[in-house]
Order: structure tokens, then sequence, then C-alpha cells
């Protein structure tokens, strides 16, 4: 019997040639899957409702290919479903899949959902929106802002390192107050990171060093300072603590982990949410427990 699936195809994601992605994905896909593809040129208009429709018309996957914005407006209909997700990474960053172990080689990722494995993990909700990776208030949501869609179609994650490197020279701390389930604290910071998910490349959420995906709870990250030289030595040890996997010890960087964080900040303070820039603070994020189910690599 052959697998009924629908592909959401972004062809605006990334920098490869999105015609010779989908007679790859095509090529490789459709003699197992009987394949529905749905293009979509703006990943927050109409990606979810394509998804309900699809499970309404009893598609046993849905399937994205797209970068970590339109996996997170795909897997938005896919929350507390039994529906598997397969994630084909065309995207700048890919950071989401890179955290599931799913390559970043088209081929490889269309053989990963051949004959991969499914995987409850973790999903949150923002403010009311999906978030299946990280929502990064002050330095982080600036250098995504610097980092225009013109430059990351022209040098991919490089534009994300320049917009780091202009946004760094604009550094400036904000009053945060961060609220759990189980405290309230206040601190001066220019960097809050609150994850999901996160590889060891999104080195702002790694206070924690290691980000589960399943474990129901967020790992929040906070840098709190506000000189740049000091700045730059905590970036680099939150860089070095996620590939050693040992939580930071700095005083200037501080952790925690919760269910539920409301982020408030004084001046209100831009938010990027898995690569998307959206609102300013304040921000409310809840996890749900292994409520999406992805196909990973089986080893």
């Amino acid at each position: 019997m052959t697998l009924k699936a629908s592909l959401i195809f972004n062809p605006s994601s990334g920098r490869g040639d999105p015609v010779e992605q989908l007679v790859t994905i095509r090529k490789i896909l459709e003699p197992t899957i009987n394949l529905d593809i749905y293009p979509i040129h703006n990943q927050e208009v109409g990606a979810a409702q394509l998804v309900r429709t699809a499970i309404a018309e009893g598609v046993s996957m849905i399937l994205v290919a797209g970068g970590d914005g339109t996996i997170s407006a795909v897997a938005e209909a896919l929350i507390n479903t039994e529906i598997p997700l397969g994630i084909i990474p065309t995207g700048t960053a890919n950071s989401f899949a890179r955290a599931l172990g799913i390559s970043n080689d088209i081929v490889v990722a269309c053989q990963t959902i051949l004959t991969g494995v499914n995987r409850s993990v973790d999903i949150a909700l923002c403010n009311g929106k999906p978030m299946v990776l990280l929502a990064g208030i002050g330095y982080e949501a600036g250098s995504i802002e610097q980092a225009k869609r013109r430059l990351k179609k022209l040098f991919g994650v490089l534009a994300y390192i320049q917009g780091g490197i202009k946004e760094f020279w604009h550094l400036k701390a904000f009053e945060t107050q961060i609220e759990t389930e189980n405290q309230t604290i206040s601190l001066s910071s220019v960097a809050v990171t609150i994850a999901n998910a996160a590889p060891v490349t999104s080195f702002l959420a790694h206070g924690a060093a290691d980000v589960i995906l399943d474990d129901g709870l967020l790992d929040v990250t906070i840098v709190s300072t506000a000189n740049r030289t000091n700045a730059l030595f905590a970036a680099y040890h939150l860089l070095i603590t996620g590939f050693i996997g040992k939580a930071t010890n700095r005083n200037d960087i501080k952790y925690l982990r919760a269910k539920s964080v409301k982020v408030r900040t004084e001046p209100p303070q831009k938010v990027v949410l898995d690569g998307n820039l959206i609102e300013t603070t304040p921000v409310e994020v809840n996890c749900i427990s292994r409520g999406l189910n992805v196909v990973v690599p089986s080893q």
C-alpha cells in the first residue's frame, strides 16, 4: 500500500535552486509515497491551514521543505496529533533539523523520511505562535534583523555572522524581568534566549549546555554583561559550553529551566521566533511536552 503524504514546499527558503530541489525530492520519494505538493512563498500565510486540510483528507504524513520558520508554521497544525512530520531542510540555518540529527543534504534527508523512526519531541507556543526552536530577545533579534533576506540569499549563514558583528557594536543593556512557575528574577541583560531545541551552533541558548528536546522544559539563558569585551568572552564561553556539554559557571551568564516563561523588558526589545522577527516584548512561552511527532534518522 502506497503511503499518502502532503509536501509543504517553500521555494523562497535558502540559497538553492527550488526547481532542482523539487525534482530531487520527487525522484526519491514518489516511488514510495503518493505525494501532493503545495508550494508556499510566505510560511506565515496558509501553511497551517494547508496542513489541516491535508489531515482532513486523510494523509498519513506531512512533509516540509524549508527553513526553521517554515517548519514552525507547518508544525502548528500537528501539535498533539499522531501524524509524523518529515523534514527536508532547505533553509539558511536549518537549526531545528540540525538539533534532531537530520542532514542538510536533500538526498539524505529524503532517505531519512523513508527509513527513519518517529520521535516525540517538545514544541512550544510563544505569544500563541508555534515555536520549535527558540525565541531570542535583544542581541539575537537585532542580529537577525541585520541579516536581510537579500543577504541571506547571497551569503547564507555568513549573513547571520555579518549581522551579529554589526549588532555587537550597538550592544546595549536593558532591564529584564523573567517569571516562571517557580520564581521571578529581575536583572539587567543584553540577550535572553528561551529554547525548546537548539544545536550547539545556537550558542546563546546553551547556558545549561544541553537543550533536551523531550524533557517538557524550556531552557532560558540570560547574558547580563554590557561590556563589549566581557560580552565577547561570554559568547565564546557559551559556544564552548555547548560543544563540551558542561553548564556555564560565569557570573554574567545565568540559566534556568521551566515549563512556562514570561519575559518583560524596559524598554521593549525586539524578539526573533524560529528565525523570524515578530513583535516586541513582553513574551510568554509555554512548553507542550512531546507535542510533536518527527521522523528522525534511525541511528
